[in-house]
């Protein structure tokens, strides 16, 4: 299975980018890992709603570069499903089944996904209702996804 993590901004803080890296040697062994990141699009102070859907669009369409029509895609999205970490890896594990190859996952910058990513993701998927920064969401994304297949694979997890 190729997991995509395609993703708006880079990361900057040295913490998250050593979680990201331990998690990504994690599941090497499981699957091939790719992290695409675009560009952000700096959102001005008190930006109107009319702007945020511009930069929202901008995103997108340097977003949409990288999916293909036979990917999966899952878009991380407060409006999601809510998935406790059995139900994730018996998703993964059912979608190989089916013949999936490659799952994208999508993280949007600060704003968000823009609504026509949306419309294209198979799935929308929520960690919580509360909002987190994307560069968090990253490492917490790759986390589940390494938790799934242990989990399918029916290895400890030590915590």
């Amino acid at each position: 299975m190729k997991i995509t993590v395609l993703c708006v901004g880079k990361i900057k803080e040295k913490y998250f980018t050593a979680g990201i890296a331990e998690y990504e040697k994690r599941l090497s062994r499981y699957c091939k890992l790719e992290i695409v990141e675009v560009a952000d699009e700096k959102t001005p102070d008190q930006a109107s709603e009319n702007e945020e859907r511009i930069i929202k669009a901008k995103e997108a369409e340097r977003l949409s570069k990288y999916i293909k029509d036979d990917s999966y895609v899952i878009a991380l999205a407060i409006e999601g499903k809510q998935l406790d970490s059995v139900e994730f890896s018996k998703k993964i594990e059912q979608l190989g089944i089916n013949g999936v190859s490659h799952i994208v996952f999508l993280i949007g910058g600060s704003l968000g996904l823009d609504t026509e990513l949306l419309k294209r993701a198979d799935m929308k998927l929520s960690f919580s209702k509360m909002t987190f920064p994307h560069q968090m969401m990253r490492m917490v994304l790759l986390e589940q996804v390494y938790r799934g297949y242990r989990i399918m694979k029916r290895e400890p997890y030590h915590k």
